[in-house]
């Protein structure tokens, strides 16, 4: 894979997640596990659509040192005009896979998953692969995180990462009201989401 106009951060992690209201608590989970693991979360809210957008959402995953991909929605989306499963999640995992392999040493990928051996049907080509099971569940999320990244110098617990989430929760509506947002899918949002998690997570230092 050619390699984008891109700015590489090593603490930088490339989410690849549904944004939409029934995931709203696993993606605040994401942002205050991340972000008090020490880690700099970065989505592709905000980008526009069409090819242009393609390229960025590829200048992403290589400015990342890691990409974490949530196949937990494989089911139907039902919303209008016609019921149709959701193929963003595992297209972006493509692109993070073969940009790792052409350059093992600059990316590393995870994938999330709800439930035990669905990905082995939905995705039988990862078949090898182990992947994070999180029960759609916050504390799931925060523990997998943890496995997942237990190799950083920065290792909170888990009671203390679900400390910053719950600060996150409380906080989002204020978040939601100064980013002059409709709700947290909104890039403004996203950055302020960050920044109070950053400082939630200070507290427990």
């Amino acid at each position: 894979m050619k390699r984008t106009t891109s700015t590489t951060s090593p603490q930088s992690v490339f989410l690849n997640i549904p944004y939409d209201k029934g995931f709203r608590a696993l993606y605040l989970a994401y942002i205050a596990g991340l972000v008090h693991l020490g880690f700099v979360p970065r989505v592709t809210l905000g980008l526009p659509g069409g090819d242009r957008r393609l390229d960025k959402i590829i200048a992403e995953i290589q400015g990342c040192n890691y990409s974490i991909h949530d196949l937990s929605r494989v089911g139907l989306d039902r919303n209008p005009p016609f019921a149709t499963p959701r193929f963003n999640m595992p297209f972006e995992l493509g692109l993070a896979v073969a940009w790792q392999k052409a350059n093992p040493t600059k990316h590393t990928w995870f994938v999330f998953e709800e439930r035990a051996y669905r990905v082995l049907k939905s995705l039988s080509d990862l078949n090898g692969t182990d992947p994070h099971i999180h029960d759609g569940q916050v504390t799931g999320v925060m523990r997998e995180l943890a496995n997942a990244f237990q190799r950083t110098r920065n290792r909170p617990s888990v009671p203390e990462m679900m400390r910053t989430y719950r600060t996150l929760s409380r906080s989002s509506a204020r978040i939601i009201a100064d980013a002059g947002a409709r709700d947290l899918f909104e890039a403004r949002a996203f950055q302020l989401l960050c920044f109070e998690a950053k400082v939630a997570s200070k507290q427990f230092d």
